[in-house]
């Protein structure tokens, strides 16, 4: 429920007049007033009528029950009178300030002057009336800070949402690698430092640089994304710097670009290997010093930046070969934060895919419960080319285009169904453990050898402890190659 507050006054030019019911527009059901007026006629006389308007009304007739009511609720909106008897309104503004932020406050007084007005919205009212008032005039007055708290509750919830979406809240895995990334988001969020990202195609690389904005103190001001490869480099230097009026051809008007709309907050630069030598030459001198100029201008823009880039191209491989600056990436290449791939992180696969599968059933309203057993199976044999984004788009399709409740191997796209699961030949006189051995040694030696032998990262990649790996080994016989080349 929401609340609103309002004190009423008089003055030497007379009572309020408010003639004639406040146009509905669908809040008044849901306002709670407080009426303010050491006038205990007036204050009678005001909530009776605000009665009939549809409102709960409560009264005070002192400043010190107006605080002890705004205490005890929060309220949309106060309209107070600069005279009371034992205070006046701007002790309720500073004391709305202080403890209710999310309140508007109007300033109401007969004895107006332009000095008090400037006063009054310096210290952060939302308007000020002076008397007589006209009925329309305080019934905009009110609906205006109504619909104010309309959008300041909107905001509230739209950040909630961005954050559960691009926060750490929505980065699903509990693979070791990605434990250790969260560590490092958490370590590098909020300083300056500058983060490069690196990883496969689809590993969630645009996600971690949201993450670490989100839990950075810059989390309030722009985060501006920008990728490198989707524009020429004649477009793309405008977009960053911005242009003058006629810097170009079509440059009717100035440009605001990409650094200045950041400044504050964060820009993060995707595909950053695909930017021409020349705009690698710009961009070192912006991330050297933060400053820039506007193509055609010749005045120098200072920012508080914080940047963030990422790549899917091995860099120092393109420095060797002399298609990145090598300056440039040790400018860049501060704090390094390496994605793993999904196939390197499978046992993190049937939480992903249940991740997936409840934003898409909300999403859809489509009610999918879960799994077959022979599609996880499935989804973790898979190689993953496309790695978390497309898994994220198998389950989507999965959804949206299967028939029962429960996603089985028939909703998988062929190419990834004929992955799995393995084939069992018919058990014949072998027991049942048999018969699973050779699946099971084919699916530990593919995670040896994504892990590079790496028994530890191995364990947690399947989700079994040590021990048991290394009894599974034995048994299957797996044995690292150079050993068994040893021999």
């Amino acid at each position: 429920m929401r609340f609103l507050a309002i004190v009423t006054v008089t003055g030497t030019n007379g009572r309020i007049r408010i003639a004639g019911a406040l146009e509905d527009n669908g809040m008044k059901q849901q306002d709670t007033l407080l009426l303010v007026d050491d006038d205990r006629y007036l204050l009678s006389s005001m909530a009776d009528w605000l009665h009939e308007q549809g409102y709960q009304t409560d009264t005070a007739a002192s400043l010190a029950q107006a605080i002890a009511a705004i205490d005890r609720k929060t309220y949309d909106l106060v309209l107070a009178d600069i005279r009371l008897g034992d205070g006046d309104g701007f002790d309720i503004l500073d004391h709305c300030r202080k403890n209710r932020p999310e309140t508007a406050v109007i300033m109401i007084t007969g004895y107006g002057t332009v000095e008090s007005a400037v006063e009054a919205i310096r210290l952060g009212a939302f308007d000020f009336l002076t008397k007589p008032l006209i009925d329309e005039e305080l019934e905009m007055a009110i609906e205006r800070a109504l619909n104010q708290r309309k959008v300041i509750e909107e905001n509230k919830t739209l950040k909630a949402q961005l954050d559960m979406r691009f926060g750490m809240e929505n980065i699903v895995g509990s693979d070791h690698r990605m434990l250790k990334i969260y560590d490092m988001i958490d370590s590098v969020a909020d300083t300056r430092a500058t983060v490069l990202i690196t990883g496969e195609s689809g590993t969630g690389k645009s996600l971690i640089a949201r993450a670490i904005h989100r839990r950075s103190a810059r989390r309030d001001q722009p985060f501006v994304e920008i990728a490198c490869g989707a524009l020429p480099e004649t477009l793309l230097e405008s977009e960053l710097f911005g242009h003058t009026a006629g810097a170009f051809t079509g440059a009717i008007g100035e440009k605001i670009g990409k650094f200045m709309q950041s400044d504050g907050g964060t820009i993060f630069f995707d595909e950053v290997s695909t930017a021409s030598a020349n705009m690698q030459v710009k961009l070192l001198r912006v991330l050297q010093d933060f400053e820039f100029e506007q193509v055609g201008g010749t005045e120098t823009f200072k920012i508080d930046t914080r940047v963030i880039l990422a790549t899917n191209e091995d860099l120092g491989k393109a420095v060797a070969e002399g298609r990145f600056r090598r300056d440039l990436f040790y400018r860049i290449n501060v704090i390094n934060i390496e994605l793993p791939t999904l196939r390197e992180r499978i046992s993190d696969i049937p939480l992903l895919a249940e991740h997936f599968l409840a934003l898409v059933s909300e999403d859809s309203g489509r009610h999918v419960s879960g799994f077959s057993d022979e599609v996880i199976t499935t989804l973790q044999r898979y190689r993953w080319p496309g790695n978390v984004r497309e898994l994220q788009n198998v389950i989507e399709r999965a959804v949206l285009l299967g028939k029962s409740d429960v996603i089985g191997l028939d909703d998988l796209p062929a190419d990834l169904a004929s992955a799995g699961p393995v084939n069992i030949e018919p058990l014949g006189s072998r027991s049942l453990k048999q018969a699973l051995e050779a699946p099971e040694r084919q699916i530990i030696r593919e995670v040896l050898d994504s892990n590079n032998w790496n028994r530890h990262a191995t364990a947690e990649s399947l989700g079994i402890n040590r021990t048991t790996l290394y009894k599974k080994m034995k048994r299957l016989g797996l044995e690292e190659p150079h050993m068994a080349m040893s021999r």
